[in-house]
């Protein structure tokens, strides 16, 4: 009882990194998960890296955006960071 005793602060510790840690971290990389698969043509996206555009094109890894007239840039469906809210 006294080794059980022992433990349970650590696993007292362990619980409460996961709340405050793992479990946070897991729902996120969810929803951008969610939000990578459900672009569709005419999205208004930012890339990870800043990058504004609409998206012109879609393929199973990768998208295309256009970020000004006639200019289009291909971009890994993992690299768009959000998409941005319609106002």
């Amino acid at each position: 009882m006294d080794q059980l005793l022992g433990l349970a602060p650590i696993l007292l510790m362990f619980v409460a990194m996961w709340f405050i840690l793992i479990r946070p971290a897991k729902k996120r990389q969810q929803e951008t998960q969610n939000m990578q698969g459900n672009l569709q043509r005419g999205d208004k996206v930012i890339t990870i890296g800043g990058m504004h555009g609409v998206i012109d094109a879609i393929e199973d890894t990768a998208i295309t955006l256009k970020i000004a007239d006639n200019v289009r840039v291909k971009f890994d469906r993992q690299a768009i960071g959000r998409v941005e809210k319609e106002m």
